[in-house]
């Protein structure tokens, strides 16, 4: 089980970002791993560095917090979040998006130590659980059998209406398991989550074409039809393919 919390801290005011981090420092649980300062950087930077929590501002340009967070709850490891901003209006929404704690500036110390107390008992709680996973073939239950696919010849995977499609190099598979628990079961392997119906092979991308309103279409070796890539999931996207 993990002794640390390991954690992003995402302001876009840099002097309310440094007191947060040195606050968040004094507490031996926290261990922040890095730091942003708008809403797609949260996004990115979740990807890259994995964090167990997230501390969010809401109110930064482009993305806000709000935004940023309903983007992070699609990922395949969500983090827990705590909002902290200046404008308590939010909260409400705020929870609604299965927020951890809704800390408002400048920050009180005693309601700080309450809400890394909540961090601690989740984080911990959620370790316990984390299953092993081994790096083997996707079992999948087709019309009465269980196949077992190599993951590397899945070239994505789409949700339509109450059935999941696989496209592999030689097959298509339809089957009952859902989109979300699939992408639970290739997380070892480059699968990365370009829409709420769409689940692609990393390795398979051949081209990503601009649409609009800062979502694109993502075309993949081996298919004809292309696929939508969500504004929501674009930027970490890039990020995730680009040297």
């Amino acid at each position: 089980m993990n002794s640390v919390i390991r954690t992003l801290v995402v302001d876009d005011e840099r002097y309310s970002r440094e007191e947060l981090i040195h606050l968040l420092k004094q507490y031996p649980s926290i261990e922040v791993i890095g730091e942003g300062e708008s809403g797609e950087q949260a996004i990115v930077k979740t990807m890259q560095l994995q964090p167990d929590a997230i501390f969010l501002d809401i109110e930064m340009p482009i993305m806000n917090g709000m935004d940023a967070a309903k983007a992070l709850l699609e990922l395949k490891n969500v983090p827990k979040i705590v909002f902290a901003t200046a404008y308590p209006q939010f909260g409400a929404e705020a929870f609604r998006l299965d927020a951890v704690d809704y800390l408002l500036k400048p920050y009180d110390e005693d309601q700080l130590a309450e809400t890394i107390r909540r961090l601690e008992k989740l984080c911990l709680k959620q370790e316990e659980k984390k299953p092993v996973k081994s790096a083997g073939r996707l079992a999948v239950e087709v019309e009465g059998e269980i196949l077992y696919l190599h993951p590397n010849d899945i070239i994505y995977i789409s949700r339509e209406d109450k059935l999941s499609k696989i496209f592999t190099t030689e097959h298509e598979y339809e089957v009952k398991t859902t989109i979300k628990e699939l992408e639970e079961r290739l997380k070892k392997f480059p699968f990365f989550r370009i829409h709420k119906s769409h689940l692609v092979h990393l390795n398979y991308v051949r081209r990503l074409t601009p649409w609009f309103n800062g979502a694109y279409q993502l075309e993949l070796e081996g298919r004809d039809e292309m696929l939508s890539v969500s504004r929501n999931y674009a930027k970490a996207f890039r990020a995730t393919l680009e040297l």
